[in-house]
C-alpha cells in the first residue's frame, strides 16, 4: 500500500461562546485542519491539527515530496522521515506529523479491521472519563451563552455542564482575573460539588512566590494536581518542592528530552499528553510508558479537538493503563463537528472509545464544506490576543494585576 495524495482542509467550527485564558481568548470559534491521506487501495485516512489557512495548507503540501508513494504501515520510518531531530531543528513538523499518523493509523486499522488503540496493544478501558473544563466567558448573543465572571456564574454554569453531561471531576481555567479572585471561584465550585474532585490551571501566569501563596490556600481541597501555574521546568520544580498538592504540566514537557530532564529532576508530578503537542497518537502512547515506569501519573490533554482528534484522545485514554486522571477536553464547547451523527455523546461524563476500525469516525463531507466555507468568510483569530482588551498583552509571570481586572 502506498500514500497516493494529501489534502487538507481549514475549517472554522462556533464554540458556545468565546472562552478566555491567560494568553488572550478563543474568539467564539476553533479553527483546525483537516487531513485526508490517501492511498492506492482506495482507504482514506483522516486526520486533524490546530490552526491552518494557507501556511499549513503550503506545509502540508510541502511534506508531500517525503510521503507520496510511502507505505502508510511503516510508521517509524514516517516519522524519521519528517521529525528528524536535525532537519527539524530549524523547521518544528510535529504537529504537521501528528495530523499525518493520525491518518496512518487511521488507514492500518482500516486495511486490518482493527481499532487504532489496538494498535497500541489494545484497550484497557472502553470509556474514558472526561472533566467540565470551565472558562470564564464572553456572553454570545446568538446562544444566549457566556458571560461568567463571578463565583455565583461560574457555579451556576458548572451545575449546568454536570446536568448535561454528568461530570464528576472541574477544571477552572484561571490565569484571567486577579487570582485572589479566582481561588474564590475555585473553592465555590468545590464547595457546589462534595465528593468530587477539582482542578485549576492559570496557563502558567502566576510566578512561583504566588503560586506556592495560591497552592497553600487551596490545599485542603479534593485537587487532583496543579497544572502549570507558574512558567518553566525550574519554576515548576521550585513550587513543587514548597507544596503539598501534586503539580502537572502540558507546557514545559511535550517533548521525551523534556520528560528525561523532568524525571531525573523530579520536576513535575504529572504529565499531560496531547496527542497533537507530542506529535501523534503513538508519541503520546510511549510517553505514557516512559511515565508508567517511572510511576509518575499521566491524564489526557486537550488542545481544542474537533471529533477527528478527540477521537485518538479516546484511543490514547484506552490504551494507557496508567490513566489515574479525567482527560480534559474542549470538547462541550462546540456547537457541532465535522463527523457523521455530529458531537460524540457523555454519558455521566464519560465518552466511549470508538469501536469501528481505525479512529472509528467518519467526515460529514456536508459539515466539513460548510465549516471551510465559514472559515474563508471569517480567517482565523490571533489566539494571543484577548477581543475584549484589544490593548492589553501578557507577561509571564503577570504582576500587573490591575489589568486583568479591565
Amino acid at each position: 500500500m502506498k500514500i497516493t495524495d494529501i489534502k487538507a482542509t481549514t475549517v472554522t467550527v462556533p464554540l458556545e461562546a468565546p472562552i478566555r485564558h491567560s494568553n488572550g481568548a478563543h474568539w467564539g470559534r476553533f479553527v483546525r485542519t483537516i487531513i485526508e491521506v490517501e492511498t492506492d487501495e482506495g482507504i482514506t485516512g483522516l486526520g486533524e491539527m490546530g490552526g491552518g489557512g494557507e501556511s499549513a495548507q503550503a506545509a502540508f503540501e510541502g511534506l508531500k515530496r517525503y510521503l507520496i508513494g510511502h507505505d502508510p504501515m511503516q510508521l517509524e520510518q514516517m516519522y524519521w522521515k519528517i521529525c528528524n531531530p536535525t532537519a527539524s531543528l530549524y523547521n518544528n513538523r510535529m504537529q504537521l506529523h501528528a495530523a499525518i499518523e493520525f491518518a496512518c493509523m487511521d488507514i492500518i486499522g482500516k486495511k486490518l479491521g482493527v481499532r487504532a488503540c489496538d494498535l497500541l496493544g489494545g484497550s484497557v478501558r472502553d470509556e474514558v472519563e472526561f472533566a467540565s473544563y470551565i472558562f470564564f466567558r464572553y456572553p454570545n448573543e446568538k446562544t444566549g451563552a457566556g458571560g461568567e465572571e463571578t463565583a455565583e456564574q461560574i457555579v451556576h454554569h458548572a451545575r449546568d455542564l454536570v446536568k448535561k453531561h454528568g461530570f464528576t471531576s472541574h477544571k477552572l481555567k484561571a490565569g484571567v482575573f486577579h487570582p485572589d479572585h479566582e481561588v474564590e471561584v475555585f473553592r465555590a465550585i468545590a464547595s457546589a460539588f462534595p465528593g468530587h474532585r477539582v482542578r485549576i490551571d492559570p496557563n502558567a501566569a502566576w510566578s512561583v512566590e504566588d503560586s506556592i501563596r495560591i497552592a497553600k490556600q487551596i490545599e485542603d481541597l479534593n485537587n487532583d494536581y496543579f497544572e502549570d501555574p507558574t512558567w518553566g521546568m525550574e519554576g515548576m520544580r521550585r513550587v513543587k518542592s514548597r507544596i503539598s498538592i501534586p503539580t502537572s504540566t502540558n507546557t514545559v514537557v511535550v517533548n521525551f528530552e523534556q520528560l528525561a530532564t523532568c524525571i531525573r529532576n523530579e520536576a513535575i508530578d504529572v504529565i499531560l499528553l496531547d496527542t497533537t503537542f507530542w506529535g501523534g497518537l503513538r508519541q503520546a502512547w510511549k510517553a505514557g510508558v516512559v511515565c508508567e515506569k517511572f510511576q509518575l501519573g499521566v491524564a489526557v490533554h486537550s488542545s481544542g479537538e474537533l471529533g477527528i482528534q478527540l477521537a485518538t484522545m479516546l484511543h490514547l485514554g484506552a490504551a494507557t493503563p496508567n490513566l489515574s486522571f479525567a482527560a480534559d477536553a474542549h470538547y462541550h464547547h462546540l456547537t457541532d463537528d465535522i463527523i457523521k451523527g455530529g458531537l460524540m455523546k457523555y454519558e455521566n461524563g464519560k465518552i466511549k472509545v470508538p469501536t469501528g476500525p481505525g479512529l472509528g469516525v467518519e467526515l460529514d463531507r456536508d459539515k466539513l464544506n460548510q465549516y471551510a466555507e465559514l472559515y474563508k468568510e471569517l480567517g482565523g483569530y490571533p489566539y494571543d490576543r484577548d477581543p475584549g482588551r484589544p490593548d492589553w498583552f501578557g507577561v509571564l509571570p503577570e504582576r500587573e494585576w490591575a489589568k486583568l481586572k479591565q
